[in-house]
């Protein structure tokens, strides 16, 4: 049981954290109409959180080495709760944007801890086990979000899809103050201040200029400027790394091939299915007329999928193996994101939550897996700078498809001299798909035994 409780309590943060990201995305249009702001506007306060993630992610390791990833995972969460208040508050475009920057600190900690910890504390023979325990409650943030969201936006008032993490937070605290040992202080470092500078000033600009390059409130090459210089930053860390002794991220992770393929490969499909949260909403409740409630009790049914899946994974890798479950992954999820592109306002209900219940059970099968895989050989001491890499890859990609998502829907409707509207949104659909089945490309260069030691498939291949 005691390998359970470390798992389960650091669920307690991913579940809250996933829970607010899905009940916003339901939300947006009743947010915007209230603040007096456009939904596709509200992109900013997303990628406010976003960069907010971005940048402070970096140094969640070095935190937990100087201060005790307890106490650092307790405060995060602390900050979040502030930050949920702060967006419950908000009156504006510009409060908003900046409740949800405060509350993207807090998760830059809470989600990169949780796995580091795991990592840290978990046999690699045990990681299946860990992980399925450890995503499996916070899957119920997904299943829960939308249609609590719903109704809370619908019956009474978006302000208090914020104050529902309050008792979450709560628990997870005494929770974590209560249970979770053995993750106190490590050795103690300086803190590499050039690094944190570059990797925060790379991402946040990648992120911010993607996301303002349509904003009809700027010059769109304001917003290509700010992500040049991102991209020069990052350029600019690479050379700082190679020269300092503990760089903020040691990109000396990637030398290992099995990090290197895993974190390429989920970057890409990452991206391609980073702007669903942002576009299925405003489809079903701006485009087909269905009110949040109504479009959080349609697309909740994914993560029912997707926890429906943590049932099958250890004995389907058992027989298959990690490389043959990745490639699946991506073809039934890229065919499935297909169909996206023809939902209508006259598609029977029952289709599209039959074809959003398997893409949430193939997705989560395919990130189950890779994330495991990703830390099969990972070195001991390089577990902090893996899991923190790995974490900003994550949150990069995601931000990388709600930018990219909106910046498609502007550029079609500018082209078409039109409104967004369900045209617009089908046809960014159709493009992320082709983009889905890109990320075949690194997968296919595994051997067909990689992490077999993990899943057990050896034993069933060799006759």
């Amino acid at each position: 049981m005691s390998n359970r409780i470390t798992p389960l309590i650091l669920a307690v943060a991913l579940f809250m954290e996933m829970m607010d990201s899905t009940v916003i995305a339901t939300s947006l249009p009743a947010i915007a109409a209230d603040i007096g702001s456009e939904p596709i506007s509200l992109k900013l306060a997303l990628a406010a959180y976003l960069v907010a993630l971005a940048v402070f992610i970096p140094i969640s390791g070095w935190m937990a080495d100087r201060y005790g990833a307890r106490n650092v995972f307790r405060g995060a969460i602390l900050v979040f709760m502030l930050g949920s208040v702060a967006c419950a508050f908000a009156d504006s475009l510009t409060t908003f944007v900046l409740a949800r920057f405060l509350q993207g600190i807090g998760g830059s900690m809470m989600t990169p801890l949780a796995r580091l910890i795991l990592i840290r504390n978990t046999p690699k023979k045990d990681l299946i086990n860990a992980w399925a325990w450890l995503t499996m409650p916070a899957l119920f943030g997904p299943l829960a979000g939308p249609p609590v969201g719903g109704f809370l936006t619908t019956y009474f008032s978006w302000h208090w899809i914020f104050y529902i993490n309050i008792p979450i937070g709560i628990i997870g605290i005494i929770l974590a103050s209560k249970y979770l040992g053995g993750t106190g202080h490590r050795e103690s470092r300086k803190l590499d201040w050039i690094g944190f500078l570059l990797t925060g000033s790379c991402f946040s600009g990648l992120i911010f200029g993607l996301s303002v390059v349509s904003l009809p409130a700027l010059p769109p090459i304001f917003g290509v400027s700010v992500a040049i210089a991102g991209l020069i930053c990052g350029l600019l860390y690479i050379v700082h790394a190679r020269r300092v002794e503990n760089p903020v991220l040691d990109l000396k992770v990637f030398e290992e091939p099995i990090f290197r393929t895993a974190t390429v490969a989920g970057f890409v499909f990452r991206i391609s299915i980073g702007g669903t949260p942002f576009l299925f909403p405003l489809m079903l409740q701006i485009g087909f007329g269905y009110s949040p409630f109504e479009s959080g009790m349609i697309t909740f049914i994914g993560a029912g999928g997707a926890i429906l899946m943590k049932f099958f994974l250890k004995p389907a890798l058992g027989a298959f193996g990690f490389r043959s479950l990745l490639i699946a992954g991506v073809c039934v999820s890229g065919v499935l994101s297909i169909t996206h592109g023809f939902f209508t306002a006259q598609t029977p209900i029952w289709i599209i939550m039959s074809i959003l219940l398997f893409m949430g059970f193939f997705r989560s099968m395919y990130f189950t897996s890779l994330n495991t895989l990703t830390f099969t050989q990972t070195p001991s001491d390089l577990s902090g700078s893996a899991t923190v890499i790995s974490s900003v890859s994550i949150q990069l990609a995601f931000a990388f498809g709600v930018a990219f998502a909106a910046l498609l829907l502007e550029g079609l409707a500018f082209v078409r001299g039109v409104e967004v509207g369900v045209a617009e949104i089908q046809t960014t659909f159709l493009i992320l798909a082709v983009l889905t089945f890109l990320s075949l490309i690194p997968l296919l260069g595994l051997s067909k035994q990689v992490g077999d030691e993990v899943s057990g498939h050896i034993g069933k291949t060799v006759s």
